[in-house]
């Protein structure tokens, strides 16, 4: 008869037996398989972050017009812009007084103003998205403050 000879136990209890470099190959897949849809899910989150926080520097800038309007009786001049709210026109002790970072869109492009704006509105702050230029679709699609309820 023959022995069969049995492998010493470790004396931290576990068995001598180590990974193969397939199973390791496959571990390896299954992790960047799973880290590739979690990017994937997380990058449509941040576009969708950014486009809300630009709805709310849009709302936030929108409130400082009106009171630019309530203490100045008028809308602020097309051509000084945003920057009527800003430093160089506004003291920071205005009420209607923003940093020049809070004229920013998420995408550090500048907020704009149209005086008057369309439709018989009186003004209109739109930001042009994520590439900056008028029109676009997705993450690139412009904001404006006129329809700043609608579900985009």
């Amino acid at each position: 008869m023959t022995q069969r000879t049995r492998s010493r136990p470790r004396p931290d209890g576990f068995s001598a037996r180590g990974m193969t470099l397939v199973e390791v190959l496959a571990v390896v897949v299954i992790l960047g398989l799973i880290a590739g849809t979690l990017a994937v899910g997380f990058s449509g989150a941040f576009g969708k972050g950014k486009r809300e926080l630009a709805k709310t520097s849009i709302g936030i800038c929108a409130q400082h017009v009106e009171a630019y309007r309530i203490e100045h009786d008028a809308w602020p001049d097309a051509s000084i812009g945003l920057a009527a709210l800003s430093d160089g026109h506004a003291a920071p002790t205005d009420a209607y007084y923003l940093k020049p970072d809070q004229l920013l869109d998420p995408w550090n492009n500048p907020l704009v103003i149209v005086v008057p704006g369309p439709n018989g509105h009186p003004y209109e702050i739109l930001t042009y998205g994520a590439d900056g230029q008028p029109g676009g679709q997705g993450e690139a699609a412009d904001l404006t403050s006129i329809n700043l309820r609608k579900n985009d």
